[in-house]
């Protein structure tokens, strides 16, 4: 049987998920959702108070695929995944970043490194403890222009704004999937994400910060 995954999304950079390029990719951040998610799931992120979104669905993806670093890495249908740093706003939080070479995790310079580009230890240990990259060409993405979800579906669900994130069987989940499915196109990214004109951000989970430099 199939499971919903619904967390809260902290930050909305395009870059976790990756809703560009014709596929929505979650490759990194969420490990404990990259782990537990197979095909068929489906991974939900709500609004939460940073981004003035609280009760509000900024994506929903099903999990089509599921495959791990080097052979998202080495695949030519997911080079476009692969940040530019200099380039669009599109391609600099491409997060195609990670591939291993023996025991050695290479990180490309992302919105996980550091400003200068170096490799960032704290977010390379979080987001390759779980060698796992969750793939959609299923999904809804609404960025800044997130839906609100009526009060008593969230009620009935059980859901609350939160850490974490809750998984629920899918017939507990009826009514919000349906709300999802018909308030936009299919694989459709229907507005930019909310920290979209900040792509040249980086964040470090080492102190939990975004640093807004420009490459």
């Amino acid at each position: 049987m199939s499971s919903i995954f619904v967390y809260v999304v902290d930050r909305d950079f395009g870059f976790a998920p990756n809703p560009f390029h014709g596929v929505c990719t979650l490759a990194t951040c969420k490990p404990r959702i990259r782990r537990a998610a197979t095909t068929g799931d489906w991974v939900i992120g709500m609004g939460g108070n940073r981004l003035n979104a609280t009760g509000r669905c900024i994506f929903a993806m099903r999990v089509t695929r599921k495959i791990d670093f080097n052979t998202y890495w080495a695949e030519m249908e997911y080079r476009d995944k692969k940040p530019v740093r200099n380039g669009s706003q599109k391609m600099m939080v491409g997060d195609n970043i990670y591939h291993s070479v023996g025991d050695k995790w290479i990180q490309l310079d992302s919105h996980h490194s550091y400003p200068d580009g170096k490799q960032n230890d704290h977010n390379v240990i979080n987001d390759t403890s779980q060698d796992s990259v969750l793939i959609s060409d299923h999904f809804y993405y609404f960025g800044k222009s997130p839906i609100e979800i009526p009060v008593v579906v969230l009620s009935e669900l059980g859901y609350r704004n939160g850490r974490n994130h809750r998984r629920f069987e899918p017939i507990k989940c009826e009514s919000l999937l349906k709300i999802i499915a018909q308030s936009a196109p299919i694989n459709t990214v229907l507005a930019d994400p909310h920290d979209f004109e900040s792509a040249h951000a980086r964040y470090s989970r080492g102190n939990n910060k975004i640093v807004k430099v420009h490459s």
